[in-house]
Protein backbone atom coordinates (compact mmCIF):
# COMPACT_ATOMS: atom_id res chain seq x y z
CA UNK A 1 0.00 0.00 0.00
CA UNK A 2 1.43 3.44 -0.78
CA UNK A 3 1.98 6.18 1.86
CA UNK A 4 0.90 9.07 1.32
CA UNK A 5 3.01 11.98 1.61
CA UNK A 6 2.13 15.62 3.23
CA UNK A 7 1.02 18.45 1.43
CA UNK A 8 3.49 21.27 1.21
CA UNK A 9 2.96 24.83 -0.71
CA UNK A 10 5.24 23.45 -3.76
CA UNK A 11 2.03 21.99 -5.31
CA UNK A 12 -1.01 23.70 -5.92
CA UNK A 13 -4.44 22.96 -4.81
CA UNK A 14 -7.07 21.07 -6.88
CA UNK A 15 -10.68 22.16 -6.16
CA UNK A 16 -12.81 19.38 -6.50
CA UNK A 17 -16.32 20.83 -5.29
CA UNK A 18 -17.73 23.79 -4.66
CA UNK A 19 -20.62 23.57 -1.89
CA UNK A 20 -22.83 27.01 -1.64
CA UNK A 21 -23.62 28.20 1.72
CA UNK A 22 -25.58 30.96 2.90
CA UNK A 23 -26.35 34.13 0.21
CA UNK A 24 -22.50 35.02 -1.08
CA UNK A 25 -20.87 32.09 0.60
CA UNK A 26 -19.53 29.01 -0.16
CA UNK A 27 -16.83 26.42 0.55
CA UNK A 28 -14.67 25.36 -1.43
CA UNK A 29 -12.76 21.70 -1.13
CA UNK A 30 -9.08 21.03 -2.36
CA UNK A 31 -7.13 17.98 -2.84
CA UNK A 32 -3.06 17.45 -3.50
CA UNK A 33 -2.94 16.43 -7.06
CA UNK A 34 -0.28 13.88 -5.81
CA UNK A 35 -2.69 12.31 -3.18
CA UNK A 36 -0.39 14.13 -0.09
CA UNK A 37 -2.56 14.86 2.90
CA UNK A 38 -3.16 17.69 4.84
CA UNK A 39 -1.42 18.68 7.93
CA UNK A 40 -2.02 21.97 10.06
CA UNK A 41 -3.65 23.11 13.45
CA UNK A 42 -7.56 23.73 13.38
CA UNK A 43 -7.62 27.29 13.17
CA UNK A 44 -5.20 28.09 10.94
CA UNK A 45 -5.10 30.19 7.03
CA UNK A 46 -4.17 29.28 4.18
CA UNK A 47 -3.08 32.49 1.36
CA UNK A 48 -4.77 31.81 -1.75
CA UNK A 49 -3.52 33.22 -5.25
CA UNK A 50 -6.64 33.90 -7.36
CA UNK A 51 -6.55 34.55 -10.70
CA UNK A 52 -8.56 37.82 -11.06
CA UNK A 53 -8.47 39.62 -14.31
CA UNK A 54 -5.63 42.11 -14.55
CA UNK A 55 -3.32 40.12 -12.79
CA UNK A 56 -3.45 37.51 -9.69
CA UNK A 57 -4.04 38.83 -5.96
CA UNK A 58 -3.37 37.24 -2.73
CA UNK A 59 -6.38 36.71 -0.29
CA UNK A 60 -5.95 35.09 3.19
CA UNK A 61 -8.63 32.39 4.16
CA UNK A 62 -8.83 30.52 7.37
CA UNK A 63 -8.70 26.68 6.79
CA UNK A 64 -12.52 25.41 7.97
CA UNK A 65 -11.99 21.79 7.68
CA UNK A 66 -10.45 19.80 10.17
CA UNK A 67 -7.01 18.10 10.27
CA UNK A 68 -8.54 15.03 11.83
CA UNK A 69 -10.12 14.61 8.11
CA UNK A 70 -7.02 15.12 6.31
CA UNK A 71 -7.63 14.10 2.79
CA UNK A 72 -9.12 17.13 1.62
CA UNK A 73 -9.20 20.65 2.86
CA UNK A 74 -11.82 22.95 2.73
CA UNK A 75 -11.95 27.28 2.62
CA UNK A 76 -15.35 28.89 3.72
CA UNK A 77 -15.21 32.34 1.98
CA UNK A 78 -18.23 35.08 1.98
CA UNK A 79 -18.02 38.08 -0.67
CA UNK A 80 -18.72 41.22 0.64
CA UNK A 81 -19.86 44.13 -1.59
CA UNK A 82 -15.62 45.37 -2.26
CA UNK A 83 -14.64 41.67 -2.61
CA UNK A 84 -12.50 40.72 -5.53
CA UNK A 85 -10.64 37.63 -5.13
CA UNK A 86 -13.49 36.15 -2.97
CA UNK A 87 -16.22 37.24 -5.62
CA UNK A 88 -14.34 35.32 -8.21
CA UNK A 89 -13.80 32.36 -6.80
CA UNK A 90 -17.82 32.45 -5.88
CA UNK A 91 -18.06 33.38 -9.77
CA UNK A 92 -15.90 31.57 -11.42
CA UNK A 93 -13.77 28.38 -9.47
CA UNK A 94 -15.10 25.23 -10.51
CA UNK A 95 -14.22 21.41 -9.80
CA UNK A 96 -10.97 20.66 -11.79
CA UNK A 97 -9.31 24.38 -11.85
CA UNK A 98 -6.19 24.71 -9.43
CA UNK A 99 -4.50 27.39 -7.40
CA UNK A 100 -1.39 28.50 -6.19
CA UNK A 101 -1.64 28.26 -1.91
CA UNK A 102 1.05 29.60 0.66
CA UNK A 103 0.46 27.77 3.97
CA UNK A 104 -0.71 26.67 6.68
CA UNK A 105 0.21 29.28 9.12
CA UNK A 106 -1.03 31.25 12.24
CA UNK A 107 -0.99 31.10 15.45
CA UNK A 108 -5.13 31.57 16.07
CA UNK A 109 -5.51 27.44 17.73
CA UNK A 110 -6.85 25.83 20.48
CA UNK A 111 -3.49 23.27 19.69
CA UNK A 112 -1.22 26.84 21.10
CA UNK A 113 -3.63 27.50 23.88
CA UNK A 114 -4.09 23.88 25.59
CA UNK A 115 -7.08 24.28 28.13
CA UNK A 116 -9.67 22.08 29.85
CA UNK A 117 -12.52 24.33 28.29
CA UNK A 118 -13.13 26.21 26.09
CA UNK A 119 -15.69 29.58 24.42
CA UNK A 120 -15.71 30.10 21.15
CA UNK A 121 -17.49 33.25 20.13
CA UNK A 122 -17.94 34.47 16.71
CA UNK A 123 -19.53 36.35 14.05
CA UNK A 124 -20.73 35.87 10.54
CA UNK A 125 -17.68 33.60 8.32
CA UNK A 126 -15.95 34.13 11.67
CA UNK A 127 -17.54 30.82 12.27
CA UNK A 128 -14.84 29.33 10.07
CA UNK A 129 -11.86 28.78 12.83
CA UNK A 130 -14.55 27.62 15.12
CA UNK A 131 -16.06 24.74 12.41
CA UNK A 132 -12.08 23.83 12.01
CA UNK A 133 -11.77 23.15 15.97
CA UNK A 134 -15.39 22.19 16.44
CA UNK A 135 -14.95 19.44 14.00
CA UNK A 136 -11.30 18.63 15.26
CA UNK A 137 -12.68 18.34 18.73
CA UNK A 138 -15.98 15.94 17.71
CA UNK A 139 -13.71 13.48 16.00
CA UNK A 140 -11.24 12.89 18.87
CA UNK A 141 -14.27 10.52 20.14
CA UNK A 142 -13.61 11.76 23.56
CA UNK A 143 -16.43 14.45 24.83
CA UNK A 144 -15.22 17.73 25.12
CA UNK A 145 -16.14 20.87 26.86
CA UNK A 146 -16.35 23.97 24.81
CA UNK A 147 -19.32 26.48 24.53
CA UNK A 148 -19.74 28.02 20.67
CA UNK A 149 -21.46 31.01 20.26
CA UNK A 150 -22.04 32.30 16.86
CA UNK A 151 -23.92 35.61 15.60
CA UNK A 152 -25.40 36.54 12.33
CA UNK A 153 -27.67 38.53 10.95
CA UNK A 154 -30.73 36.49 10.45
CA UNK A 155 -31.19 32.75 10.86
CA UNK A 156 -30.26 32.49 7.09
CA UNK A 157 -27.19 33.15 6.94
CA UNK A 158 -25.83 31.39 9.92
CA UNK A 159 -23.39 29.23 8.30
CA UNK A 160 -22.87 26.22 9.08
CA UNK A 161 -25.95 25.77 11.27
CA UNK A 162 -27.08 22.22 10.28
CA UNK A 163 -23.67 21.04 10.72
CA UNK A 164 -22.73 22.25 14.18
CA UNK A 165 -25.96 21.09 15.39
CA UNK A 166 -25.17 17.61 13.90
CA UNK A 167 -22.23 18.09 16.04
CA UNK A 168 -23.69 19.14 19.29
CA UNK A 169 -26.97 16.65 19.05
CA UNK A 170 -23.88 13.61 18.81
CA UNK A 171 -21.70 14.88 21.55
CA UNK A 172 -23.40 16.81 24.39
CA UNK A 173 -20.01 18.38 25.11
CA UNK A 174 -20.57 20.59 22.50
CA UNK A 175 -22.72 23.35 23.75
CA UNK A 176 -24.26 25.58 20.58
CA UNK A 177 -25.81 28.78 20.73
CA UNK A 178 -27.08 31.67 18.14
CA UNK A 179 -27.76 35.03 18.20
CA UNK A 180 -29.02 36.90 15.52
CA UNK A 181 -29.81 40.83 15.22
CA UNK A 182 -33.20 40.37 13.37
CA UNK A 183 -35.42 36.88 11.97
CA UNK A 184 -36.40 36.03 8.72
CA UNK A 185 -39.68 36.87 7.51
CA UNK A 186 -42.28 34.30 8.14
CA UNK A 187 -40.15 31.96 9.95
CA UNK A 188 -40.54 32.50 13.67
CA UNK A 189 -36.76 32.50 15.64
CA UNK A 190 -36.91 31.52 19.39
CA UNK A 191 -33.25 31.68 20.33
CA UNK A 192 -31.09 35.04 21.34
CA UNK A 193 -31.96 37.98 19.00
CA UNK A 194 -30.35 41.40 19.30
CA UNK A 195 -26.61 42.44 19.30
CA UNK A 196 -24.18 40.49 21.48
CA UNK A 197 -23.93 41.87 25.09
CA UNK A 198 -22.93 41.09 28.30
CA UNK A 199 -26.57 40.04 29.15
CA UNK A 200 -26.33 37.53 26.17
CA UNK A 201 -22.77 36.02 27.41
CA UNK A 202 -23.92 35.58 31.25
CA UNK A 203 -26.60 33.75 29.76
CA UNK A 204 -25.51 31.54 27.29
CA UNK A 205 -22.37 30.72 29.40
CA UNK A 206 -22.17 31.01 33.10
CA UNK A 207 -18.84 29.69 33.76
CA UNK A 208 -16.87 32.24 31.01
CA UNK A 209 -14.47 33.11 33.70
CA UNK A 210 -12.93 29.29 33.69
CA UNK A 211 -12.84 29.08 29.77
CA UNK A 212 -9.92 29.83 27.37
CA UNK A 213 -11.43 32.02 24.68
CA UNK A 214 -11.39 32.30 20.85
CA UNK A 215 -13.16 34.99 18.98
CA UNK A 216 -13.55 35.61 15.63
CA UNK A 217 -15.21 38.27 13.27
CA UNK A 218 -14.85 42.11 12.31
CA UNK A 219 -13.20 44.46 14.86
CA UNK A 220 -16.54 46.49 16.12
CA UNK A 221 -17.96 42.70 16.80
CA UNK A 222 -14.68 41.85 18.74
CA UNK A 223 -14.22 45.15 20.58
CA UNK A 224 -18.15 44.28 21.86
CA UNK A 225 -16.82 41.05 22.94
CA UNK A 226 -13.69 42.27 24.78
CA UNK A 227 -15.79 45.26 26.57
CA UNK A 228 -18.02 42.57 27.90
CA UNK A 229 -15.88 39.95 29.05
CA UNK A 230 -13.44 42.92 30.84
CA UNK A 231 -16.15 44.47 31.87
CA UNK A 232 -16.39 41.02 33.78
CA UNK A 233 -13.33 40.86 35.00
CA UNK A 234 -12.22 38.28 32.70
CA UNK A 235 -8.37 37.14 32.63
CA UNK A 236 -7.63 38.65 29.31
CA UNK A 237 -4.46 36.75 29.00
CA UNK A 238 -6.51 34.18 28.26
CA UNK A 239 -8.64 35.86 25.07
CA UNK A 240 -7.33 34.97 21.76
CA UNK A 241 -8.84 36.76 18.72
CA UNK A 242 -8.95 36.35 15.12
CA UNK A 243 -9.73 39.28 12.45
CA UNK A 244 -10.95 39.51 9.14
CA UNK A 245 -7.63 41.29 8.54
CA UNK A 246 -5.09 39.45 7.55
CA UNK A 247 -4.12 36.55 10.83
CA UNK A 248 -0.89 36.91 12.63
CA UNK A 249 1.67 34.26 11.29
CA UNK A 250 4.21 35.34 14.20
CA UNK A 251 3.64 36.53 17.97
CA UNK A 252 5.40 39.80 16.97
CA UNK A 253 2.32 39.81 14.56
CA UNK A 254 -0.64 39.12 17.16
CA UNK A 255 -1.82 43.33 18.09
CA UNK A 256 -1.97 44.91 21.49
CA UNK A 257 -6.04 45.23 21.80
CA UNK A 258 -5.76 49.36 22.52
CA UNK A 259 -8.98 49.41 24.01
CA UNK A 260 -9.44 51.64 26.76
CA UNK A 261 -11.21 50.63 29.99
CA UNK A 262 -10.67 51.69 33.96
CA UNK A 263 -7.49 51.30 35.80
CA UNK A 264 -7.58 49.71 39.02
CA UNK A 265 -6.46 52.61 41.18
CA UNK A 266 -6.77 55.43 38.54
CA UNK A 267 -8.35 58.78 39.44
CA UNK A 268 -10.55 60.62 36.92
CA UNK A 269 -11.82 64.08 37.19
CA UNK A 270 -16.04 64.17 37.26
CA UNK A 271 -17.15 67.66 36.43
CA UNK A 272 -21.10 67.73 36.42
CA UNK A 273 -21.83 71.45 34.70
CA UNK A 274 -24.93 72.26 34.87
CA UNK A 275 -24.56 71.78 39.17
CA UNK A 276 -21.50 73.19 38.98
CA UNK A 277 -19.97 70.16 41.09
CA UNK A 278 -16.96 68.13 40.52
CA UNK A 279 -15.19 65.76 42.08
CA UNK A 280 -12.05 62.83 41.94
CA UNK A 281 -13.49 59.18 41.65
CA UNK A 282 -11.75 55.54 41.09
CA UNK A 283 -12.24 54.95 36.96
CA UNK A 284 -13.24 52.13 38.38
CA UNK A 285 -16.34 54.22 39.82
CA UNK A 286 -19.37 54.69 37.44
CA UNK A 287 -20.60 58.35 36.49
CA UNK A 288 -24.23 57.20 37.95
CA UNK A 289 -22.08 56.44 41.23
CA UNK A 290 -20.24 59.90 41.29
CA UNK A 291 -23.42 61.71 40.67
CA UNK A 292 -24.76 59.98 43.67
CA UNK A 293 -21.68 60.71 46.05
CA UNK A 294 -21.59 63.77 45.00
CA UNK A 295 -25.32 64.66 46.02
CA UNK A 296 -27.03 64.75 42.74
CA UNK A 297 -29.80 62.20 41.58
CA UNK A 298 -29.28 60.56 37.47
CA UNK A 299 -33.18 59.03 37.37
CA UNK A 300 -31.50 55.17 36.70
CA UNK A 301 -33.56 52.06 36.74
CA UNK A 302 -32.16 48.78 35.81
CA UNK A 303 -28.16 49.35 36.91
CA UNK A 304 -27.46 47.35 33.76
CA UNK A 305 -27.21 49.21 30.20
CA UNK A 306 -30.89 47.97 29.69
CA UNK A 307 -33.39 50.43 29.83
CA UNK A 308 -31.80 53.37 28.56
CA UNK A 309 -33.35 55.44 32.22
CA UNK A 310 -29.67 56.94 33.19
CA UNK A 311 -29.09 58.32 29.70
CA UNK A 312 -27.05 61.45 29.90
CA UNK A 313 -25.04 63.99 27.53
CA UNK A 314 -21.39 63.71 27.94
CA UNK A 315 -19.99 67.59 27.32
CA UNK A 316 -16.24 66.29 26.82
CA UNK A 317 -13.51 63.20 28.00
CA UNK A 318 -13.82 59.82 27.23
CA UNK A 319 -15.84 56.99 29.30
CA UNK A 320 -15.76 53.62 28.69
CA UNK A 321 -19.18 52.31 28.43
CA UNK A 322 -20.22 48.99 27.95
CA UNK A 323 -23.88 49.09 28.00
CA UNK A 324 -26.68 45.89 26.96
CA UNK A 325 -28.78 47.55 24.48
CA UNK A 326 -30.34 50.57 26.59
CA UNK A 327 -28.46 53.52 23.86
CA UNK A 328 -29.10 53.39 20.43
CA UNK A 329 -25.78 54.29 18.04
CA UNK A 330 -27.35 57.64 17.31
CA UNK A 331 -27.19 58.62 20.70
CA UNK A 332 -23.88 57.62 20.97
CA UNK A 333 -22.93 59.36 17.90
CA UNK A 334 -24.66 62.63 19.37
CA UNK A 335 -22.76 62.37 22.65
CA UNK A 336 -24.71 60.24 24.81
CA UNK A 337 -24.15 58.02 27.49
CA UNK A 338 -25.43 55.91 30.28
CA UNK A 339 -24.45 56.52 33.52
CA UNK A 340 -24.81 53.52 35.28
CA UNK A 341 -22.45 51.50 33.06
CA UNK A 342 -20.08 54.25 32.13
CA UNK A 343 -16.57 54.75 33.65
CA UNK A 344 -14.57 58.15 33.49
CA UNK A 345 -11.36 58.01 32.10
CA UNK A 346 -9.54 61.08 33.12
CA UNK A 347 -11.23 64.19 32.88
CA UNK A 348 -14.80 64.07 31.55
CA UNK A 349 -18.03 66.87 31.83
CA UNK A 350 -21.09 65.52 32.11
CA UNK A 351 -24.20 67.82 31.51
CA UNK A 352 -25.86 67.62 35.15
Amino acid sequence: MLRAGIWDDSEPLECVSVLPEVPNTATFTFQAPSGALFDFDPGQFLTLEIPVPGGPVHRTYTISSSPSRPRSLTITAKAQSESVGTRWMIDNLQPGMRLKAIGPSGLFSMAQHPAEKYLFISAGSGITPMMSMATYMFDLGTEPDVVLINCARKPSEIIFRERLEHMASRVPGIDLKFAVEEPDRYRPWTGYQGMFNQLMLGLMCPDYLEREVFCCGPEPFMQAVREALAGFGYDMDRYHQESFQAPAAKEEEIPDYDDTVPEEGAKAEVHFALSGVSGTFAETDTILAAAKASGLNIPSGCTFGVCGTCKVKKRSGEVHMVHNGGISDDDIEAGYILACCSNPIGQVEIEI
